[in-house]
């Protein structure tokens, strides 16, 4: 089925298309794909990066809005990222990265458009655990700038993922999201009379 990929806000993507057809931007970037690849470039793929804010306490997990990502391809396959940033004056362009999880991204869309149901793609970061997930949200209508994950949406951790979480293999959040918690928590301290 294929994936229901929100559109991104346009001054978003004007943003990124400015910061590529700029000479400055992209060699002072600290991605040298970006210097380095021959022919054009292109954004794609635009992905609502929410944080997970609130997974303890009992309460259903908040999200926050951070940013719009795109991949940034050459013609055969994305060689960076591109994030924006919500400003007092809307949508603006922030930085260009690389890194692994450009690849790990590419590789869980291909995967989530395989699957059986439809879904909204977006990514989710949960700082606490330096993770990023692909977050497949079930409600394909949904205004991508807002809401929180439902207990049946899927969440597929990109590669690397924190030890004992599995990169690439979907998770319910309802099932992962307890597994997160649990590593989030603050552990009871030491005990008294042992070492600190």
């Amino acid at each position: 089925m294929p994936l229901h990929v929100p559109p991104a806000p346009a001054p978003a993507l004007r943003s990124v298309l400015a910061a590529l057809g700029s000479p400055t931007a992209v060699r002072e970037a600290r991605t040298p794909a970006l210097r380095t690849v021959q022919g054009p470039l292109s954004p794609d793929h635009p992905l609502p990066v929410h944080v997970l804010d609130n997974v303890a306490g009992g309460l259903p997990p908040t999200t926050r809005l951070a940013a719009w990502r795109f991949q940034i391809r050459s013609t055969e396959r994305a060689v960076a990222a591109a994030d924006t940033m919500l400003t007092p004056d809307g949508w603006a362009f922030s930085h260009f990265f690389e890194g692994p999880y450009i690849a790990s991204t590419e590789l869980a869309l291909r995967q989530a458009e395989a699957a059986a149901r439809d879904y909204q793609p977006r990514l989710l970061s949960i700082p606490d655990l330096y993770m990023l997930a692909l977050w497949l949200h079930e409600d394909i209508a949904a205004d991508a700038s807002g809401g929180s994950p439902a207990p049946t949406d899927l969440l597929v951790p990109l590669a690397p993922a924190p030890p004992g979480i599995a990169a690439h293999r979907p998770h319910r959040v309802a099932d992962l999201l307890p597994v997160i918690a649990t590593r989030i928590a603050p552990g009871p301290g030491p005990l008294l009379g042992s070492p600190a």
